[in-house]
């Protein structure tokens, strides 16, 4: 390689400003052309440039394989090329910007993606945003809907055979490469040649501009503690087996950092990060369970540092797709357990997101998200993530709101969210009506915007007019135990939550007439909206409440219920609880004490008392549980057990 670079560095000394194509090579042969076949083909960024006809649409390379060199000779050529518009996904570099950050570009942008670059052109009017899926961008292109009449990409060099790789970066590429009239590439001896459906033919290619710059490099910056509280709760979700798609977003990124005890994950990703290494390092990445190109990460660019781009130099491992096959909705269902992760800036209490927006302006973009999000709702046994900060980073506007603000365009409609995830736990909203969209997403807010959302949701209509909501602090997720009873079973006892509604009520159907009675000292045929906000709408204060589930986070079946009241005079607390018929014998009323205990004793409660009545033995048994410091007292209407820790 550094003969070919030597000679590069003799030819470009030979180029003058006048001839676009220099003369040919002294000695004619170099080690990646041994027959001098593209002597004609070498051009300098400045005559490459004067080469591209007025008025054209001219494409430019994506994300770490952005041709800087090419788009600054562009810039900075004498005469402004007239009446071009540059057309790109995400670059780096490409815009340049003056020394109050305002973008100072000669030519027209027109962008599917609104990332640092071209954000302050956007701002200024200089460049459009294209709010489309990425993963269309092919087909628009090839049918001249997105005119593409000149490419400006970077490229491997050449093989024998006469081939480059379009390295990190295929994406959109290679459709804008097919359809350009010219293609002018920088052929860089830095960019990696990566496998899979990444090369094309030097036929392809009208001109080359030796370069040799490093690659760009993309670093994610350093996580605060919210993004980590976030990460972890996506990663307690995300099974062994799974096959992720993560994006660019740091919330995603960061969630890959505690997934290292999984196993046996893969990646179907539009794009990958350093994130991934440590998981191919440990052995994690090994793609097994893959329905499709098992064993292989498959993605269609990488934005890393050099770390990542050396492992990726001609590894069988990695498969680079152009972006339409890596994000075929059909494609991605048809993986198990395929995870998607999508980082949002505001979300609705209907559960309406956007993704591309704030507060009015333009950021990121929709990317593929739509694509993987429906695919992997649609996979067996997958999970499709919308994630975010509860607020904004200062901490004084929530991003849950009653109604999207005037300037924040819904990305994803309300009918494809599915998981939504915050610092202060996780909702599950597909399926579900409006008030208990309500109520969980209310509760995935910053505690001190709760009321207010409250008040806003009972205005419009989602809640009833005597909803509360007495839990205003953040989910106990360190309070959540997974527990294997005596029978082999395993349930979650976690905290109770408002949302737990729905699931109370079908639990109290299944209880016979006598298990009512003596829950409730009462026959009751069906719950008032007021009994079952007992069950599950706790102030988490004086009065705490759990819930034992079974089953995936996303289809929750609650089968016990207990909670204990605490009388602030006395320190002791009355204890009640529910369990479903068909798990009674198994242990779950003993589990649901010994937790019911713990907490107590960790909140400074002295003991627990309990009302019984005098035929419920199983009960009475129970009570008397967990202590030898036990008083039991009878009269003819009840058995009073009080029980000290």
């Amino acid at each position: 390689m550094s003969k070919f670079f030597q000679f590069i560095a003799e030819r470009l000394s030979a180029i003058k400003a006048g001839p676009a194509v220099p003369d040919a090579a002294p000695g004619g042969a170099r080690p990646w052309d041994t027959e001098g076949r593209y002597d004609d083909k070498i051009i300098s960024a400045g005559s490459a440039v004067q080469l591209i006809p007025p008025g054209s649409h001219v494409f430019v390379g994506t994300a770490c394989a952005t041709p800087r060199t090419l788009v600054q000779a562009l810039e900075q050529f004498p005469h402004k090329a007239p009446d071009l518009e540059l057309v790109h996904f995400f670059t780096d570099g490409m815009v340049p910007h003056d020394a109050e950050g305002r973008a100072t570009t000669r030519y027209r942008h027109r962008s599917f993606f609104v990332g640092a670059d071209i954000r302050a052109a956007v701002r200024a009017g200089q460049a459009e945003y294209l709010p489309i899926s990425i993963a269309r961008v092919p087909e628009l292109i090839g049918v001249g809907r997105i005119p593409v009449d000149v490419a400006l990409i970077q490229v491997s060099p050449p093989d024998r055979f006469g081939y480059v790789s379009l390295g990190v970066s295929v994406d959109v590429v290679a459709a804008a490469v097919q359809k350009a009239k010219l293609v002018i590439a920088e052929v860089n001896p830095h960019m990696p040649w990566t496998l899979g459906d990444s090369a094309i033919h030097m036929d392809q290619i009208d001109h080359l501009v030796p370069v040799d710059t490093p690659m760009i490099e993309f670093h994610h910056q350093f996580a605060p503690e919210v993004v980590e509280r976030i990460a972890r709760y996506i990663a307690g979700i995300i099974e062994d087996g799974s096959t992720l798609q993560i994006g660019l977003g740091r919330i995603p990124n960061e969630a890959l950092k505690y997934l290292d005890d999984r196993k046996d994950l893969g990646i179907h990703s539009d794009v990958i990060t350093d994130a991934i290494i440590p998981l191919l390092e440990r052995g994690i990445l090994t793609g097994r369970n893959k329905s499709q190109q098992r064993g292989k990460i498959v993605t269609s660019f990488a934005m890393g540092t050099r770390k990542l781009y050396d492992i990726i130099e001609r590894n069988p491992l990695f498969s680079f797709q152009p972006i339409d096959v890596v994000c075929d909705p059909f494609t991605i269902a048809a993986q198990k357990q395929m995870v998607s992760v999508t980082q949002a800036f505001a979300i609705d209490l209907t559960g309406q997101v956007c993704s591309d927006q704030f507060q009015g302006e333009f950021y990121s973009g929709i990317a593929a998200q739509g694509e993987f999000l429906r695919g992997a709702s649609r996979s067996p046994g997958g999970k499709a993530i919308i994630c975010m900060a509860s607020t904004t980073d200062d901490g004084e506007v929530s991003r849950i709101r009653p109604m999207l603000l005037e300037g924040e365009g819904v990305t994803v409609p309300r009918s494809e969210v599915h998981f939504v995830i915050t610092e202060y736990g996780v909702a599950y909203l597909f399926g579900k009506g409006m008030r208990e969209r309500a109520i969980a997403l209310i509760q995935l807010a910053h505690p001190k915007f709760r009321q207010g959302l409250l008040d806003e949701a009972r205005r419009l209509g989602y809640l009833p007019a005597d909803q509360t909501l007495q839990n205003l602090r953040a989910y106990e997720v360190e309070a959540e135990r997974h527990v294997t009873l005596k029978d082999g079973r395993q349930v979650l006892l976690r905290p109770s939550r408002a949302a737990d509604a729905e699931g109370l009520r079908d639990l109290f159907f299944k209880l016979p007439p006598d298990d009512i009675f003596t829950r409730f000292f009462r026959r009751v045929h069906a719950p008032t909206h007021q009994d079952i906000e007992r069950l599950c709408n706790f102030s988490n204060e004086n009065e705490v409440g759990f819930v034992a589930v079974t089953g995936p986070r996303e289809q929750e079946v609650i089968v016990g219920q207990a909670c204990y009241f605490n009388n602030v005079r006395t320190n002791l607390a009355d204890t009640a609880f529910m369990v479903d018929p068909r798990w009674q014998g198994s242990g779950l009323g003993s589990a649901m004490q010994q937790r019911l205990m713990e907490h107590a004793q960790a909140r400074g409660v002295q003991g627990f008392v309990a009302d019984i009545l005098p035929q419920n033995a199983k009960m009475i048994a129970l009570a008397r549980r967990g202590s030898d410091k036990v008083t039991v007292e009878r009269d003819e209407d009840s058995v009073h057990v009080t029980v000290l820790f």
